[in-house]
């Protein structure tokens, strides 16, 4: 990877927590970075977060919130956002996707449920920590924490929902994300957009 994109590592006291960032509209011109080079920007978001490198932008007192979903960027230039979210229970992103943006993420702790649009149907599948996947252009899906018996029947164990305290992800978005359009399954079973919103928000505002 070219050196003008930054290491999570060295860029980790450059960039602070600001949940709005002044950007032009993505152009159509696709992103230099590929699907593998995200992986590598989630998985070593990942153990920056664990090592304590971005303690400062994590919650007061290290109280997670409870009810709604919380996100800190680590990481933005003009080929890339990274993102930590943490995910709480019952609270899903909407199928959505991420206009012209690649996408990859990294599960820290916790896991989290994807419901992906394949053409046909949503299809599920349990992503638990350690875990990464990838999202190219066009990548339709809903996301939201696992509850602890999905996770038990993936496993075939007993899942301790103390467990899933809190569920962390980080997220990589290339070009940085400015739109989001959102769909419904319709009856036909086809895809229906309702609305496209412009944000810089991972999954979703927040």
């Amino acid at each position: 990877m070219r050196s003008s994109v930054l290491s999570l590592s060295s860029a980790r006291d450059a960039y602070s927590a600001t949940p709005h960032v002044e950007r032009a509209v993505a152009s159509a011109l696709p992103t230099r970075l590929r699907p593998a080079d995200l992986l590598r920007l989630t998985d070593e978001g990942a153990e920056d977060v664990l090592a304590g490198r971005f303690d400062h932008l994590l919650p007061a007192n290290g109280i997670w919130p409870a009810d709604e979903r919380w996100a800190a960027r680590l990481l933005t230039d003009d080929e890339v956002d990274v993102w930590l979210i943490s995910w709480t229970p019952g609270k899903s992103t909407e199928l959505h996707d991420h206009a012209g943006s690649l996408g990859a993420l990294t599960v820290l702790s916790g896991a989290l449920s994807e419901f992906r649009w394949n053409g046909t149907e949503l299809r599920r599948r349990i992503l638990a920590a350690g875990d990464q996947a990838s999202f190219p252009i066009g990548w339709v899906h809903d996301v939201m924490r696992a509850p602890a018996q999905s996770v038990a029947g993936s496993t075939s164990e007993s899942i301790d929902p103390a467990l899933l305290e809190p569920t962390l992800s980080v997220h990589a978005y290339s070009p940085p994300l400015t739109a989001m359009s959102y769909y419904d399954v319709t009856g036909h079973g086809t895809l229906r957009r309702t609305r496209t919103v412009l944000t810089d928000q991972p999954e979703g505002d927040m």
